[in-house]
């Protein structure tokens, strides 16, 4: 029976969701990692919960995500510029989340020369009106415990963009092997 490789040390005092990934050189990064998985799902579990309270129920986090990004600024976006933005490469999940959402009546579709946009229904804006109002009384109030703790979200999120084009690099170079 062979035996089990020991997990590198580093793994002991660091919270992680993989520790025969934990290198020696950043046991740190393999700890932000498991942050980023149970964060993401706790910021996934969220929106879809603001989104129901809000009324527009069964909608999927990336419904969610798209509806707030049709939404942005009040522009007509086109299929590829939501994409961009959100860093989705697989333009199907996005154009299915489009396609469910002018199902629902929240956004509609317009053709611009041989292109199409979409942008958000007066219905649509409503919806993320009351979410933004559950949003404030949710989540922004938490803020006012600790007013410190905005400049250190500051912080993280330029980190997190950092971070993205890291890992952006990575997967390049990994694509390529």
């Amino acid at each position: 029976m062979a035996k089990k490789p020991t997990p590198p040390a580093a793994h002991k005092s660091h919270i992680v969701s993989s520790a025969h990934l934990v290198s020696p050189q950043s046991a740190e990064l393999s700890e932000f990692e498991f942050g980023l998985i149970v964060s993401g799902n706790a910021f996934e579990r969220w929106i879809v919960h603001c989104m129901s309270a809000a009324g527009l129920k069964d909608l999927t986090p990336l419904d969610v995500l798209v509806l707030h990004h049709v939404t942005h600024r009040a522009r007509d976006k086109r299929l590829a510029d939501i994409c961009f933005i959100m860093n989705v490469e697989d333009t199907h999940l996005i154009n299915y989340a489009l396609k469910k959402l002018l199902g629902l009546g929240v956004v509609a579709a317009q053709k611009k020369g041989k292109e199409v946009t979409y942008a958000a229904t007066p219905e649509g804006q409503g919806f993320v009106q009351r979410y933004r109002e559950i949003r404030e009384n949710c989540l922004i109030q938490v803020l006012k415990a600790d007013p410190a703790l905005n400049k250190d979200i500051g912080d993280l999120a330029r980190l997190l963009r950092v971070l993205s084009g890291m890992y952006d690099q990575a997967a390049r170079a990994a694509a390529s092997l």
